[in-house]
């Protein structure tokens, strides 16, 4: 490991709003938290949001900032990332949000029944060829589930039409309440200051002339969830800094 990760982590293992925990430690001991964060960690009865696959924070950090009435905590395995945000809301101290180092998998060890208000899964990874690994697929709307509260609201948004298309069957055939649904947001019309925030990669999708799609939706209570029996076209570029995304050889070289 470098020695830059290594300098981060030990920053973080200071920091007050960051929490890692290792999957043995929860298997044995737990998380004394789950079901407390309001009482214990943010000392209100503010509802709590998520951002799932939060990277540098961008999407935590901006909502703190321009939402003080409401909780919000990143969530990502990959800490070195997760240092950006967590310190940039350390020095402005920021009261109204954390960071919490693991496995989105793991989501029900830290959270209790109704204890989140809202999801936010900003530019995952599409997963193309994994069903079972995608933040939208029935797998892990049955782990939102359990944490959301009973008219808890997903938010995804991505540069990637595959997920983005799978992610509106996925709604549709669970009969989901649709909040809002755009396949290019910035020419959309919608007049919202959390368009103000953008990611680094959708800094860089934009820049690259890609249009990028919204979803918002009530992940309502389902007594069973059904995949969407539905063929898309794979993504046919590469992501930044990512392997390819299409399960397609395709001879064209990057610009």
């Amino acid at each position: 490991m470098g020695k830059n990760k290594l300098q981060k982590f030990d920053d973080m293992d200071s920091y007050p709003h960051v929490f890692q925990y290792p999957f043995s430690t929860l298997k044995t001991e737990g998380f004394a938290m789950k079901g407390k964060w309001n009482a214990e960690f943010f000392r209100n009865d503010n509802p709590i949001v998520l951002e799932l696959g939060c990277g540098k924070g961008e999407y935590a950090v901006g909502l703190a900032g321009k939402y003080p009435d409401k909780n919000f905590i990143g969530v990502d395995i990959k800490g070195a990332r997760m240092w950006t945000g967590a310190k940039e809301s350390y020095q402005a101290g920021m009261k109204n949000i954390a960071f919490l180092r693991t496995h989105i998998e793991l989501i029900t060890y830290f959270f209790a029944p109704g204890e989140i208000a809202e999801i936010w899964i900003t530019f995952p990874d599409p997963q193309m060829k994994k069903v079972r690994k995608r933040l939208t697929s029935t797998r892990f709307m049955s782990l939102y589930r359990e944490i959301l509260k009973p008219e808890g609201i997903i938010h995804l948004k991505s540069d990637s039409n595959f997920l983005f298309t799978y992610t509106c069957e996925m709604v549709k055939a669970n009969r989901y309440p649709v909040r809002v649904q755009t396949d290019d947001l910035y020419h959309s019309g919608l007049n919202d200051d959390i368009l103000g925030i953008k990611t680094f990669y959708e800094q860089q999708w934009l820049e690259r002339g890609l249009t990028i799609k919204y979803i918002s939706f009530v992940c309502e209570e389902r007594e069973q969830l059904v995949e969407p029996e539905v063929e898309i076209e794979y993504d046919n570029y590469r992501s930044f800094n990512r392997s390819r995304r299409s399960g397609r050889q395709n001879s064209e070289k990057e610009q």
